[in-house]
């Protein structure tokens, strides 16, 4: 079932937004050469302290995880495509990291990601960087009123595969609200004019993941949570939360 939201309600996602905003940047900065994973982790925490907001990651058990996800962020490092659990792993120069993080605040959930890399980037990474970026805004220009899912779904693959890229099968978007995984999915690929009908009020998790290789294959990791290519290729992750609106695509996510 798809809640609509409320104009009210919509204002109220965009300060949890806000907070996410302000977490990932506070994260980017304090991402350097030698800095663990775990203090990046610690770094984002005090943000949700300081707004008074909590995590939707922490703790958070689907039914695929073998225990509860044990962090606020996850930090998913060049193979790793999402899921990432922050540990001691430290930064080392021209990692690519790709960072998503949650917030609720006053009962309504934000939910974005980026990445980006650590000390000196290599040109193969910062396009794919970019390609994540440029498929993650295809995706939020076609998130209009009467437009469908499946539109979503095809300019952000149309951008991908134009690329080269591969797109992790099964992994994709969702709708949010008072939840972080709320109705409908909203698929990373597909056919333009399918799917639900987009209304003023929806409110979508919109979230391209691109691998290097062209391939859409993964594997879980030991650890249960984080997904990685099987090849070792590099992946990226780019994610904002947006109100499908009358007057347009509203992103809640952005600073």
């Amino acid at each position: 079932m798809v809640e609509l939201k409320t104009d009210p309600s919509i204002d109220a996602m965009r300060e949890a937004g806000r907070v996410v905003a302000r977490a990932l940047a506070a994260v980017r900065e304090a991402a350097a050469v030698g800095v663990r994973l775990r203090d990046l982790d610690e770094v984002a925490r005090q943000v949700l302290k300081d707004a008074g907001a909590t995590s939707p990651f922490l703790h958070y058990h689907p039914g695929f995880a073998p225990v509860p996800f044990p962090a606020t962020l996850c930090a998913s490092v060049n193979d790793a495509i999402v899921h990432g659990i922050p540990g001691e792993y430290r930064l080392r120069d021209g990692d690519l990291l790709s960072a998503d993080f949650g917030a609720l605040l006053d009962g309504w959930a934000g939910d974005s990601a980026i990445s980006f890399v650590v000390g000196t980037p290599r040109p193969e990474d910062v396009r794919l960087i970019e390609t994540a970026e440029r498929a993650l805004e295809a995706g939020i220009a076609a998130a209009v009123v009467g437009n469908r899912i499946g539109d979503i779904a095809h300019a952000i693959g149309t951008v991908c595969r134009s690329a080269g890229y591969g797109i992790p099968d099964g992994f994709g978007g969702h709708g949010i609200g008072r939840r972080m995984h709320e109705d409908p999915a909203v698929p990373n690929e597909g056919r333009p004019g399918r799917g639900m009908v987009l209304r003023h009020g929806m409110v979508l998790a919109i979230e391209p993941m691109l691998i290097a290789n062209g391939r859409d294959d993964y594997h879980a990791a030991p650890d249960g949570w984080t997904l990685r290519t099987n090849d070792g290729s590099r992946a990226a992750h780019a994610e904002h939360t947006v109100a499908i609106t009358d007057d347009g695509p509203r992103v809640l996510t952005a600073l």
